[in-house]
Order: C-alpha cells, then sequence, then structure tokens
C-alpha cells in the first residue's frame, strides 16, 4: 500500500481494461497490479525465447505464456563469456515489503527495452503462503512486474507441488520404516526389502547398494551377507527424539507448527512432529542450489533425517534419505522442476523464475542454474538481475556466503533497495502492519526520522563492501516521498561509500523510471570488471569452526555482542561436527524485521546478543541451520488475510483479488 490515492479511480480501470497495450502506456494514478496484468498482452512465449537466443529444442511449452528451460543450454554456450551478475538486496523492510522484486523487474525493463541492453530478471517462484496471506504475491507491481501475474503468484508450472511432495514422501518413509521395524525381527524385514523372485533369487534395488556402501559392506549378492551384516542393512533403528525432518504445505498454517502423528488404531505409535511451509524445506533449498540433475540425485540422497541408536555395540549414525530407500523416487518428483520457468515482464523483456525459498527461514535466493543460463544468454556485455530476499542481513549474506560458493559466480554489483517509508520506520516512526493505513508521518515529510533510519541503510552498505562488491542504492520512489527526503538519503549514502543512489520510479513509469538505476549498475559493473585488484570475498572460511561462524555472521553482519546457545543447540552443533558437517556454510534463520533477532529493535542495534534455540543440518542442500529467537519454519495468517478478497469473475473468467 502506497498511498490511499494510489486506489485506481473507476474510470482509470475501465480505461485501463479496454486500452490494448501494443504501445506501452502508463497511467496515472496507476491502477491495481491485477489490473495492469489483465490489460496487457503478452507476447507468445516463444517469441521470447527465441529473441533471448533459446533454440526450439531448448524450452517446453507450458501453455502461450510460460515455457521450462532446459539446462542444455548451459553446454552449447559454455564457451561464452557470462554477463554482468547483480544481486537486488535491501534493507531490514516493514511487513508491507519495499519493492525489492519490482526492483528487479524495473531495472530489467530499463536495461533490456530502453537501452538496448540484454538483461534477464531472476526470481523466485512466490509461496501461496504470503499469496494468501498478508504480503501478496512477488510478481513485483505498478508497471514493473512480470505478466500474467495470477500465473506467477498461483500454480506457475508445479514447481513448488513438486517439492511439496518429495518432502512428504520422505516424511512418510521415516514413519513407516519405524513402524515396520517395530513389529519385525531383523530377517524378516530383511526378507521384504530384498524379496526372492519366482526362481528364488534376491537382488538389492540400486539404491540399497549406496547404504551397503556407507556400511562399508562390499557386497552386491543378498544372499552373501551375515547375519550381523543382515542386522545393520536392513534396521536403521532411528532414534524418534533426533528426528529434524517435518512435512511441508504450502499454506501459512499455524496450527500445524506441533502436530502428533501416529495415533490411528493400526499405528499407535504416538510422535510429536510439526509442519514446515513448502519453501522452507530442504528440498527448496535444493532444488535453488544444484547444478545438474546428477549433483540433486547425490543431494537428495545425502539429506539426513535423524540420527540412529546406539545398539549393540553400534555408535548413532546419521540416516539419510537413501538409507531410507527414497532418494531416487524424490528426484523423480523433481526432475521438471529442476528446469527454470521463462516468463516476461510487461515490457517483454525476459524473466527466469526458479524456486522459492523464504531468506527468513531458507537461504532466501532463486537458483544457480536460472543464474548460470541467464548469464551465458546475455553474453558479455548483458546483465543478469538476480534477488535476495528480505534485507541484507539475511538473503544477501547467504546468497554471498552459500549460493557463491556452490555456483563459482561472482557479483559485480549489489542494489541496495531503500524506501522513505521503511527509513522512516527504521528511524524510530510508529509500527507499520499489514491491513492498516500507516500513520500519517509516512505520508509527510520528515527528514529526523529519515535521516535516524539511515544508519540502518548505511549498516547494510558497509556489510556489501566488506564482500568487495560494488553497492548502489535504489531508492524505491513512492508517491508521498519528497525531494528533500530523497537528496538526503543520496547524500548520506555517498558519504558511506556507495558507489551510486539513484531514485527510482519504475513501479509508475516501468522501466523508463528506472533508466537512472540502470546507468549506475552498468557504470558500477564496469568498474568492477575493469578493476584487476577488485575481488569478492566470502565472510569466512568453511574451516573455521560452526560455532566460529555463526559468531562471525552474528559480530560482522548483524553488530551482535555475541551469541547464546540452548542445551539442544548446544548438543546438536557437537552431533553435526562429530558426523563430519563441521565444514557446511552456515544458514541463520532469523526475523527479517530488525538487525538482531528481537523484530521490535529498529536501526542499529547495540548491546544485544542473538539466542540460537535449535539447530538442524541441511546435508543434500549443504548447510548448518541455526534457529534463533522467535522465528517460525511455517508462518501464522492474520485476522483478515488477503484470500477474502481473491476470487474469479465469472463474466470474464478472470482472477479478482490478488494483489
Amino acid at each position: 500500500i502506497r498511498s490511499s490515492s494510489l486506489q485506481p479511480s473507476l474510470l482509470s480501470r475501465n480505461a485501463l481494461l479496454s486500452r490494448p497495450m501494443s504501445k506501452f502506456v502508463c497511467l496515472d494514478p496507476v491502477p491495481s497490479d491485477i489490473d495492469i496484468s489483465q490489460a496487457a498482452t503478452p507476447k507468445h512465449i516463444s517469441e521470447i525465447a527465441e529473441k533471448s537466443g533459446l533454440l526450439s529444442e531448448e524450452y517446453e511449452l507450458y501453455g502461450t505464456t510460460k515455457a521450462k528451460v532446459s539446462l542444455a543450454v548451459r553446454d552449447r554456450l559454455k564457451d561464452q563469456e557470462d554477463g554482468n551478475y547483480v544481486l537486488v538486496t535491501g534493507i531490514n523492510p516493514t511487513p508491507l515489503g519495499e519493492g525489492k522484486s519490482t526492483t528487479v523487474i524495473g531495472l530489467a525493463q530499463a536495461l533490456g527495452a530502453h537501452m538496448g541492453v540484454k538483461a534477464f530478471a531472476n526470481i523466485r517462484q512466490p509461496s501461496q503462503g504470503p499469496t494468501f496471506g498478508m504480503k501478496g504475491g512477488a510478481a513485483g507491481g505498478g508497471y514493473a512486474q512480470v505478466i500474467p501475474m495470477e500465473e506467477f503468484n498461483l500454480h506457475l508450472t508445479g514447481d513448488i507441488h513438486a517439492v511439496t511432495a518429495a518432502n512428504n514422501l520422505l516424511a512418510a518413509a521415516i514413519d513407516t520404516r519405524m513402524h515396520h521395524e517395530a513389529h519385525q525381527s531383523d530377517h524378516s524385514l530383511f526378507n521384504r526389502l530384498c524379496p526372492k523372485d519366482k526362481k528364488g533369487n534376491r537382488k538389492f534395488a540400486p539404491v540399497m547398494l549406496r547404504r551397503l556402501e556407507r556400511l562399508g559392506i562390499n557386497k552386491t549378492n543378498p544372499d552373501d551377507l551375515t547375519d550381523d551384516e543382515i542386522s545393520r542393512f536392513a534396521r536403521l533403528d532411528i532414534d524418534p527424539e533426533t528426528i529434524t525432518w517435518q512435512r511441508v504445505l504450502d499454506v501459512c498454517d499455524r496450527y500445524v507448527r506441533g502436530v502428533t502423528v501416529g495415533v490411528g488404531k493400526s499405528e499407535n505409535s504416538p510422535r510429536a512432529t510439526g509442519f514446515d511451509i513448502s519453501v522452507a524445506s530442504e528440498v527448496m533449498a535444493i532444488l535453488a542450489l544444484t547444478t545438474s540433475l546428477e549433483d540433486m540425485r547425490e543431494r537428495l540422497g545425502r539429506i539426513v533425517i535423524g540420527m540412529s541408536r546406539e545398539s549393540k555395540g553400534r555408535p548413532s549414525m546419521p540416516v539419510t534419505a537413501d538409507d531410507l530407500g527414497v532418494g531416487g523416487a524424490m528426484l523423480v518428483l523433481m526432475k521438471d522442476a529442476i528446469m527454470p520457468t521463462l516468463m516476461q515482464t510487461i515490457e517483454h523483456t525476459p524473466v527466469l523464475v526458479h524456486a522459492g525459498p523464504f531468506a527468513n527461514i531458507a537461504h532466501g535466493n532463486s537458483s544457480i542454474v536460472a543464474d548460470q543460463i541467464a548469464l551465458k544468454l546475455t553474453g558479455s556485455e548483458g546483465f543478469c538481475i538476480t534477488e535476495a530476499g528480505f534485507g541484507a542481513d539475511i538473503g544477501m549474506e547467504k546468497f554471498f556466503n552459500i549460493k557463491c560458493r556452490y555456483s563459482g559466480l561472482k557479483p559485480r554489483c549489489a542494489v541496495i533497495v531503500a524506501t522513505v517509508r521503511a527509513l522512516k520506520l527504521q528511524g524510530g516512526g510508529p509500527p507499520v502492519s499489514s491491513g492498516k493505513t500507516p500513520d500519517a508521518v509516512y505520508f509527510n515529510e520528515n527528514l529526523d526520522l529519515v535521516r535516524a533510519g539511515c544508519a540502518n541503510l548505511i549498516h547494510h552498505i558497509k556489510n556489501v563492501k566488506k564482500h568487495g562488491v560494488r553497492p548502489v542504492v535504489a531508492i524505491n520512489q513512492f508517491t508521498a516521498d519528497t525531494p528533500a527526503e530523497i537528496e538526503l538519503i543520496k547524500s548520506l549514502c555517498m558519504e558511506a561509500g556507495a558507489f551510486a543512489a539513484e531514485e527510482s520510479n519504475h513501479w509508475a513509469k516501468g522501466g523508463e523510471g528506472s533508466i537512472g538505476l540502470a546507468k549506475a549498475v552498468q557504470r558500477a559493473c564496469a568498474e568492477a570488471k575493469a578493476d584487476e585488484k577488485s575481488s569478492f570475498e566470502f565472510l569466512y572460511p568453511l574451516e573455521t569452526p560452526l560455532k566460529g561462524k555463526i559468531e562471525k555472521i552474528c559480530s560482522s553482519i548483524y553488530g551482535a555482542d555475541g551469541v547464546e546457545y540452548s542445551d539442544l543447540a548446544n548438543h546438536r552443533l557437537e552431533a553435526f561436527t562429530k558426523a563430519g558437517y563441521g565444514n557446511l556454510p552456515i544458514c541463520m534463520a532469523k526475523t527479517q524485521y530488525s538487525l538482531s533477532t528481537d523484530p521490535n529493535a529498529k536501526g542499529v542495534p547495540t548491546g544485544f546478543k542473538i539466542k540460537v534455540r535449535d539447530v538442524r543440518a541441511a546435508v543434500g542442500a549443504g548447510f548448518i541451520y541455526p534457529i534463533c529467537g522467535d522465528i517460525m519454519t511455517i508462518p501464522g495468517l492474520t485476522t483478515r488475510p488477503g484470500f477474502y478478497d481473491v476470487d474469479i469473475d465469472f463474466k470474464t473468467g478472470r482472477v479478482v483479488g490478488l494483489f
């Protein structure tokens, strides 16, 4: 919600819907996002694909406005120099969001539709949780959005559903295995896992050979196993207290954060567990961090769901998806999801939509493979503009220290999105919440609040520079912003060492409103490319112990005075180190609204400690996952969620009420 004046009048809405948008026209006042999207006439996606440099055999049509892109394009263009890699991040936001996705789209439209430069916007697929909750969709907004926004914000090409299915198949395998082990002997389990065929012969399924290899049993004939080897192979003996794998669904539902399973009459084995939102699943993180179908298979198989019990002189050891025999089946569910989805902006520039991990409870970035494809298709003078979720303290930090480690890609520029509204909030302004009109201070000039809030923005500028990347500040312009407020932000940013600071009015003017920002990004990338001393740096080496890496993030990025660990967190960190996972990077789960774990601590808090209450190991994705403060891995819904407004207009067949 930018201001009450932005609600479209009936006249402007009717004018928009009756106007064929073969020529791009921006109306004033700006209509709703869905009205703009539905008034636009998308080009056939094959036209976007071919103009982007894709061959007809390198994409699969999903209707006329979406296509799946084959990873084979990377092989064809492997000798082509990559384009410029640009990250879009932001300051700590208000609950309404500050327009990072909108800025990604506006910047790509400016470069591609107005400046004649090849540019891809690479963004995440939105979860249906926020879409039907309070935040709305993630297609951008105004005249800087992905179209059709209904298709983008809802099922798209089914990737999140595939993640949900794969995740829950593994969850079912866990409880099923414990159920059968509780009722069968070792030999009974073995006989069912490796049944004799009609000729009396047994054989291992291919996935079983992976378990045998992990156990150090170098045999391929089931009949050659000793009794001890049969017991070790067939009985996983999962310790229920160590299970960290949960079921997921793509809905905000606070009432499944804690559930009890196994209470059916035929099961009668109650176990406390819970649900996460689908985009927080490790399967989603794997989709975002994998580099090939083969790599995905290995990552899925390595997923650790818990530990075995210590028994019969055998040590406790991690239990994986492959131990449960389900890694290959999960891959089959994900085989189409690994291909990014091609869409278009309202100005017909290309967009790759892929993966959707949240940044507060996951690593918050779109996929490596989408970025690799875009960088090859744009070529040396082009741009791949990708987004990291929420504020730079979480989404950007994980982009640099997780995503870039696994991709090997190095960004040349980071765009930090700020709004006058968010800066006023960070400077001590009244609370901002969804569904309520913000206080009058957010619609009137207040230089003192803006100046105070810029401390938060400057903190993020410094964090970008710690990684050896040039920061460009994008002031996402709202209608109530005054020239004095914008000039003050620019001045303070430049004093703090930003490469550039530019206002951008892409929401109201499309790519034309973002040309100044695009030129600044071009200059930053050109300078980075020409500067032989320019070097991207990770925050920490992987060899640093887990607690050392956690504490480095908390002190250097958040400004914390220290870290406090619960007994559970200490126990799990010790167990993960003992299991050989100490060299993995860190993915902090914490609130997006503050540099601390207190969402009400605004600006640049001091004298605080980060409280780590739990730690999970996402071994398949490749990171350790500390859970801090009160952050929840599945959000709840407000009193009046967005779904109240969503319906279908039966006269037109169109979706209404999405935003």
